[in-house]
C-alpha cells in the first residue's frame, strides 16, 4: 500500500516493479545483480479518484507515457530495496506536484505616486544631461 494521501492510497496490484541491472560504471557485481527497479503505474487502470487521473494525463512530464503509464527508474543507490523506496517516493512526489493548483497571477497597475517618482527622476536625468551639452556662444 502507498499513501498518497490521508483518503488516497494505492494498492500493491496497481504499481508494477521490475528489478532490472542498473546501468553505468560498477566493480564486479555490476553484471550480475539487478539493483535497479523499473515502477510502471497505469494512471487509467487505477483506482485513483477521477481528478487524480485528469491531472496525471494533462501533466506533459516526460515520465508518462502517451498511454497513460508512468514510468520511473531508480539506480541511484546500491540495493533493490532502497532503490524500490526511492521509486515509490518519486511516484508520490509526482502524484502530489499535479494535484498543486498554481495561483492565477493577476496583472496589477502601478501606484500614482510611483508613476510620479518615476517621471520626476526622468526629469532630473535629462536636466543633467542637458547641462553636459556643448554650450553656444
Amino acid at each position: 500500500m502507498l499513501e498518497i494521501s490521508n483518503n488516497v492510497m494505492l494498492a500493491d496490484w496497481e504499481i508494477e516493479l521490475t528489478g532490472i541491472r542498473a546501468t553505468g560504471n560498477g566493480g564486479q557485481r555490476v553484471n550480475k545483480v539487478e539493483t535497479a527497479i523499473h515502477l510502471r503505474f497505469d494512471i487509467k487502470r487505477s483506482t485513483l479518484p477521477a481528478i487524480y487521473k485528469d491531472r496525471l494525463l494533462k501533466l506533459s512530464d516526460s515520465r508518462i507515457s502517451s498511454d497513460g503509464v508512468i514510468i520511473i527508474k531508480a539506480q541511484s543507490f546500491r540495493t533493490q530495496s532502497m532503490n524500490k523506496d526511492d521509486a515509490l517516493k518519486r511516484l508520490k512526489a509526482l502524484i502530489n506536484a499535479a494535484m498543486i493548483v498554481k495561483k492565477v497571477r493577476r496583472a496589477t497597475k502601478p501606484t500614482k505616486g510611483s508613476n510620479l517618482r518615476r517621471l520626476d527622476s526622468k526629469k532630473k536625468n535629462s536636466s543633467n544631461k542637458l547641462l553636459r551639452a556643448k554650450v553656444d556662444h
